[in-house]
């Protein structure tokens, strides 16, 4: 609901702009900030447009949307294409902003469908039996704690390159860097080839820890357009044709939040007009490995300028913190000077026990696992979600479902909070102040194990969008 200013709020206002300090628009926002933080401009609340605010305080409509910039720049309001400025709950910045948590931080009331996660299977028997196997390795153990070579180990890297590997792509152990994780590896990446102002494109709704990492980094992102495949080519070359833009970051296999998966003839075209522009290409392969007949990696079609983010957080152990960057010969060592001044090197300890578990073929047999947990735990909830429109591949984690007009994704996820599910919403994927898509991703990869929680879940997620429909149907 639009805030109606009363009176003597529209007074406070008109005195901060005749007597403030600074410009009229930092006036004006000093002085809703102060109405904001003190409660009386509630959390939640529409504030008026912007035209008929500069008329009440005889400003013009320029100076009250700068002070509504500068107070979405603090977090404490939000703005939605098409909606309105509302003021923000707990003063939170945007979802987008925020990004996504990597650990539970909600109480254990919550059922949390929010994140795709590792889903927890034997990895903590292996582990048990491999570190009693490595404590009767001395020599072993002494080398794991001193220095390695930033890019990895000669054996670690040579695991590595295994793990990325799929048909015709076959990386050499010289070209690929062990990293502390997924996330890791993309910000060495980002912080070895751009600099503080560069651009990157990506898709419209992308990886939330691209986001993170592009803003402490001041690099600036660009959406591009996205059909059921990823991202349109033709959007692509026109974005670079009218900015200048350095790379390009996208995940074309199991794409987040969609699930799309490339052709390999949308990926011969997304490589040609990297090369055209001359773009650095990075690409995220930390959920295709789920995917096994998966067509092969952008790195395959234009070798010479890509950087490959691959790890095993999604399919064999998140905690293990282990990733690895697949790159051309000329950039590895940019790339490994990144490392050194980042964390200096990838843990050796967490990095010997993915090695030994993708020699053995312990990573293989935990990566079927996952993957047919993920069939099987969909199979389960999927005839809930009979009726709705929604967009999914068989070894994504998560369903991507559109929410019904006029509703809005907020809508259902507030009212499933109230219920104690948690869901994601496209907000936090989205680049730029471009509308949002009202949809909602639930994923299927809770830790909790309960098939019953999980198809509760599923079933009030589905009513609750059911319910909208009834609503506009009525």
């Amino acid at each position: 609901m639009t805030v109606k200013l009363i009176n003597d709020t529209l007074s406070l206002l008109k005195d901060a702009l005749e007597s403030g300090q600074g410009t009229k628009y930092k006036r004006l926002a000093d002085a809703m900030e102060k109405l904001i933080r003190g409660g009386s401009l509630e959390a939640g609340s529409k504030l008026p447009p912007h035209r008929i605010l500069a008329d009440q305080l005889g400003v013009t409509a320029g100076t009250v949307s700068r002070a509504y910039a500068e107070l979405e720049h603090l977090g404490l309001v939000a703005a939605r294409v098409g909606d309105g400025t509302f003021v923000c709950h707990r003063a939170l910045e945007r979802k987008r902003d925020a990004g996504f948590r990597n650990a539970e931080e909600e109480t254990a009331a919550f059922f949390d469908m929010s994140r795709n996660m590792h889903i927890p299977g034997q990895e903590t028997v292996f582990l048990a039996r491999s570190l009693m196997a490595l404590a009767e390795q001395p020599q072993r153990l002494h080398e794991l704690t001193t220095y390695s070579p930033e890019q990895g180990l000669s054996r670690h890297r040579q695991a590595g390159a295994h793990w990325l590997a799929h048909g015709a792509f076959q990386p050499q152990a010289e070209q690929v860097l062990c990293t502390n994780g997924g996330q890791h590896g993309l910000l060495c990446a980002l912080m070895a080839l751009l600099r503080p102002g560069d651009t990157v494109v990506t898709e419209q709704l992308t990886y939330p820890g691209l986001i993170s990492a592009a803003r402490m980094l001041g690099i600036r992102l660009l959406g591009v357009a996205m059909d059921e495949e990823g991202l349109i080519p033709a959007s692509l070359d026109e974005l670079c044709r009218h900015n200048r833009v350095s790379a390009l970051y996208c995940t074309p296999t199991l794409q987040n939040p969609t699930a799309a998966v490339m052709s390999p003839a949308r990926r011969e075209a997304i490589a040609a007009l990297c090369r055209a522009h001359n773009l650095l290409l990075i690409e995220d392969e930390a959920h295709a490995v789920l995917v096994a007949d998966r067509p092969l990696p952008l790195s395959h079609y234009a070798p010479e300028r890509s950087i490959l983010i691959g790890s095993l957080s999604k399919a064999v152990a998140a905690g293990l913190r282990v990733g690895y960057l697949h790159a051309p010969v000329t950039l590895v060592g940019r790339m490994a000077a990144t490392l050194r001044a980042s964390c200096w090197m990838a843990t050796p300890l967490a990095m010997e026990l993915a090695s030994q578990w993708i020699e053995d073929g312990i990573a293989e047999q935990l990566l079927r696992q996952q993957i047919s947990e993920i069939e099987r735990r969909k199979a389960l909830v999927k005839g809930l979600l009979e009726g709705l429109a929604y967009r999914t591949h068989p070894q994504s984690p998560h369903f991507w479902i559109e929410v019904p007009e006029p509703w809005r994704a907020s809508d259902v996820e507030a009212d499933l909070k109230l219920k104690h599910y948690l869901i994601a919403t496209a907000e936090a994927f989205a680049i730029g102040r471009a509308a949002v898509p009202q949809f909602v991703r639930a994923s299927v990869s809770n830790a909790s194990g309960d098939d019953g929680r999980l198809i509760e879940a599923f079933q009030a997620l589905a009513d609750a969008l059911r319910q909208e429909v009834r609503t506009v149907d009525t």
